[in-house]
């Protein structure tokens, strides 16, 4: 700034020994140029020096000469506000730098995948993966974002989870379902279900169940498994009065561990439960069921539909039976055929002696 002064005022003194018509001429020629840059130039760029002269001398000019020159009045004043605002800007307070989002992140993600973890695992955690935080921020950031002490976030829910997905190869699920019949006679289904390949067994259907008939279906099943019975270790139940000690017992012969969900939560049951869903969505509610006989044989058509055919989200959309390590290729012609008395489409690839016995009749 000082230089700048200096050379201005030494070019004002140079200005004193000019004559007047040197220096109207001066002005009209930089007028002229100042036109001429205009038509070039849209937007320029003063640098701050630039900025101090211009609005220092900018109001030593007559108002109607200020609105013809590079900068508005708007915008020196802009520069005004923009200066106050610099200069009553206060400085970061001292102390320790803020996390950052991801760090925080990062926390808050530890804290809520694994709610056995107090903050002092999840601070050994960063430190592993080369995070230099100090155990302190660590429990601020898990308690802000209302995660508590490790004791606390340990859900059953989150528990029986982990206990499905651990199980999932060796795991049983058993429940009943009920279906009315045309004359008002609600009938009960009990079934079974192989978690790992969402296989279903209809055990049977009866319109009195009790404790002795769901034993004897207990025993069929075991007899039906055979020496698979050995691959499962346990069995999911609800609290039904019908489950009883001598149930339990059947399982417990094959060394398979009953395990009683919660009360009132049918969710720790889930793979049971959403068969159920789909017999219904898909089945029962779409026909009238006449008696027993009638409500079995179609129950045992679906199970057979759902077993070879139907494709499970848990299991890449590949139906239980169906073998992964078979890549189907796509067929030259589709085959329709229809299941479950003509409720549900299937869909196979035609055979070539189908397709000649069309071709001939054709």
């Amino acid at each position: 700034m000082l230089y700048l002064i200096a050379t201005r005022i030494f070019a004002w003194l140079v200005l004193l020994s000019r004559s007047s018509a040197a220096k109207e001429a001066e002005i009209l020629i930089l007028r002229h140029e100042v036109a001429v840059l205009r038509r070039q130039v849209a937007a320029p760029k003063p640098t701050w020096p630039d900025r101090a002269l211009l609005t220092t001398f900018a109001r030593l000019l007559p108002r109607a000469l200020r609105q013809h020159r590079i900068v508005s009045p708007r915008t020196l004043l802009a520069w005004h506000q923009r200066l106050i605002k610099d200069k009553w800007t206060q400085p970061a307070p001292p102390g320790r730098p803020p996390i950052p989002d991801e760090l925080r992140d990062l926390i808050i993600r530890l804290g809520t995948e694994n709610p056995r973890w107090g903050f002092r695992r999840v601070h050994g955690e960063l430190r592993r993966l080369g995070h230099k935080v100090s155990p302190a921020t660590v429990r601020r950031i898990l308690r802000t974002a209302g995660l508590g002490p490790a004791p606390r976030r340990q859900s059953a829910r989150g528990e029986w989870t982990a206990f499905l997905k651990a199980h999932a190869h060796s795991l049983l699920a058993t429940d009943y379902f009920h279906v009315d019949t045309v004359g008002l006679q609600r009938l009960y289904a009990l079934f079974v279900m192989e978690v790992r390949t969402r296989t279903v067994h209809i055990l049977g259907v009866t319109a009195h169940p009790t404790a002795a008939w769901a034993t004897q279906q207990a025993r069929q099943l075991i007899w039906q498994l055979s020496n698979r019975a050995s691959d499962f270790t346990h069995l999911i139940r609800d609290r039904d009065t019908k489950f009883t000690a001598s149930f339990d017992a059947v399982f417990a012969s094959e060394d398979i561990n009953v395990t009683k969900i919660p009360p009132r939560s049918p969710n720790c049951n889930p793979h049971a439960e959403r068969f159920v869903r789909s017999a219904r969505e898909e089945c029962t509610d779409r026909l009238l069921i006449f008696d027993r006989g009638h409500a079995e044989k179609v129950l045992h058509d679906y199970a057979r539909h759902f077993n070879r055919h139907r494709p499970h989200q848990g299991r890449g959309q590949l139906a239980p039976l169906d073998d992964a390590n078979v890549i189907p290729l796509p067929p030259a012609r589709i085959q329709r055929r229809q299941a479950v008395v003509g409720l549900i489409n299937e869909y196979h690839r035609a055979s070539r002696s189908s397709g000649k016995a069309a071709a001939h009749r054709l």
